[in-house]
């Protein structure tokens, strides 16, 4: 158990009487609602007694690590981080086309080109240890990431970083229409606390001692509980809820349980029959918010390996999945099944479907599948598909034990692949294994998220960038399943780059080619940005009438949701 003092969560009182001052005009600036803004909580009432809000995400913590950077940290994996530091905007996933909104960025601008950013850093902004925010904690973030890939999931091509008065200039090797957004989501680290670290190792630091922007601080790492509490000279003004907790739960099963008991008040579970087993235990105050967008959950295949580095597998597993059977036995619903052999969500995919494969759909087709394997010179004998060889086709299917969901598609992929005589196996497995496994290429067939955004070009990347290839063994960010392909890599960078709407059109259209041709992952369902919360104790949160954000508490959004909520009063 790790215990701050209180010299390291208390700033110095002649501090936080200039960061009063400095924060009475942030409300003004936040409440513009003509800017698409938001407001944060007003201060709560002294009567009323403030309440604990606990988060609870199904992923498992072993030890302390609070490393922003670090997507398997604990900070990460239950979301403290994006509490503990701060975007220089946020960006409301739900509608990436939205006006994003200033957070340590008071304002921002891109040349013609997408080539330059020009960021104005808000004044008055203090690190939880006292040192005020300024242009360089913003370009020195910058440079990490441009100097270290590791750092750069996003791989945005960072050259020149340069400081002048109160603004940043980021130049890019490329324009960044796609990534116009990520370039102001990414969060800020302090120079004075990372400039000493070695550089070469700062994906592997614990972070021991986190110093963030955000509006709350770690005040105790235990196993049973991440405890953060709220800052009194927070930039963004009071908040409603004076101390986090975040606990790590084995299952989404556990989790449920903790819901209906009034344990946890928000975070994410994939709960069987929702609306009867959570919803209806309190329906007056139990909620689930799932909007959706342009984010998949695939079948990601190991390409580098057998039976998957042969296209004419990977074709009939696709055309035998029963999608319409998934969604609603995995997820009673909520995971919509993907219809459009783009492997895009309708109908937030119909604007950018290529023409030509508009009318080009899933379905499953164990005839064509069944052609497709003898054409490639598989044989069924005895009911067991074999190679030319004379090999049986088998392969192994993992994920962790604990996601109930994904183990369970799992068993119609099963299922599925029997109907051509393969023999699958489904193995659960610990999740910190799992995250190993897949990153370094040591899978032959999981389930996983892609990323969404503004345009598709985020979830294709997320399957089939060459931009992300990772040698066998070496850990891997996305396209896990080590899929290559000239004419799509090509087609991604100018995705990415061009101003011109025509070019973009006709490269997402080769992009799309390629993924229905040569199915580097198979897509099974829509992702909703889905979340679970509880109205007993505060309101405010992202809901379908208010869809201000995503709902997830581990999404960088987390700090704007905090300022939103306000106690329940009289519930």
């Amino acid at each position: 158990m790790t215990t701050r003092t209180a010299a390291r969560r208390t700033v110095r009182a002649a501090v936080r009487r200039a960061a009063v001052v400095a924060s009475l005009t942030v409300p003004v600036a936040l409440a513009a609602s003509a800017c698409g803004l938001v407001s944060p909580a007003e201060e709560p009432a002294d009567e009323a007694a403030p309440s604990v809000l606990t988060i609870g995400m199904p992923n498992s913590v072993d030890e302390e690590d609070n490393n922003p950077f670090d997507s398997g940290s604990a900070a990460q994996k239950l979301g403290y981080a994006h509490v503990l530091y701060e975007p220089l905007a946020q960006v409301n996933l739900v509608d990436p086309a939205q006006d994003p909104t200033p957070w340590l960025a008071s304002a921002w601008s891109w040349d013609a080109g997408y080539t330059e950013l020009r960021v104005t850093v808000r004044e008055g902004v203090l690190w939880s240890d006292g040192e005020p925010l300024t242009p360089d904690d913003v370009a020195f973030t910058f440079a990490l990431r441009r100097d270290d890939p590791a750092l750069n999931p996003d791989l945005l091509p960072y050259e020149d970083v340069r400081v002048e008065g109160r603004d940043v200039v980021v130049t890019f090797g490329s324009g960044q229409y796609v990534n116009r957004t990520k370039a102001i989501n990414t969060f800020v680290v302090p120079e004075h606390v990372w400039a000493d670290r070695p550089a070469d190792a700062l994906l592997e630091d614990p972070n021991v001692d986190p110093v963030g922007t955000g509006p709350y601080v770690l005040e105790e790492f235990a196993p049973d509980g991440v405890t953060l509490t709220a800052r009194d000279d927070y930039w963004g003004g009071p908040l409603a809820v004076p101390e986090l907790r975040y606990v790590a739960y084995p299952d989404n099963d556990s989790l449920t349980a903790a819901y209906v008991s009034g344990d946890v008040q928000w975070g994410w579970a994939y709960i069987p029959g929702y609306e009867r087993v959570y919803l209806a235990a309190d329906p007056d105050h139990l909620h689930q918010f799932a909007p959706t967008g342009l984010a998949i959950d695939a079948l990601f295949l190991n390409t580098q390996v057998p039976p998957f580095d042969d296209v004419a597998v990977r074709r009939a597993l696709n055309a035998v999945l029963d999608r319409e059977s998934i969604s609603n036995s995995a997820t009673s619903g909520v995971w919509p099944p993907l219809r459009s052999a783009t492997g895009l969500p309708l109908p937030a995919g119909d604007p950018f479907v290529a023409p030509e494969l508009a009318d080009r759909a899933l379905a499953v087709d164990v005839p064509g599948a069944t052609a497709i394997l003898e054409d490639a010179g598989y044989e069924l004998v005895d009911g067991v598909l074999q190679d030319e060889e004379g090999t049986p086709v088998t392969f192994t299917l993992t994920n962790p034990s604990g996601w109930t969901d994904y183990m369970w598609e799992l068993e119609a992929v099963k299922e599925a692949a029997a109907r051509l005589g393969i023999v699958a196996t489904v193995e659960g497995q610990d999740e910190a294994e799992w995250f190993d496994k897949i990153g370094k290429g040591d899978f032959q067939a999981s389930m996983h998220w892609t990323d969404g955004g503004a345009t598709p070009w985020d979830t294709y990347s997320s399957q089939m960038n060459g931009a992300h290839l990772r040698p066998l063994g070496t850990s891997a960010d996305a396209n896990f399943g080590r899929f290559q392909d000239a004419a799509a890599d090509a087609a991604f960078q100018t995705y990415a780059s061009s101003t011109d709407e025509a070019e973009r059109a006709a490269a997402l259209a080769t992009i799309q080619h390629v993924y229905v041709d040569q199915v580097p992952a198979i897509p099974v369902l829509g992702r909703p940005t889905a979340a679970q919360y509880s109205t007993v104790a505060y309101t405010g949160f992202p809901s379908d009438a208010d869809p201000y954000a995503s709902p997830q508490p581990t999404s960088p959004a987390a700090s704007l949701i905090l300022t939103r909520l306000v106690p329940s009063a009289g519930e």
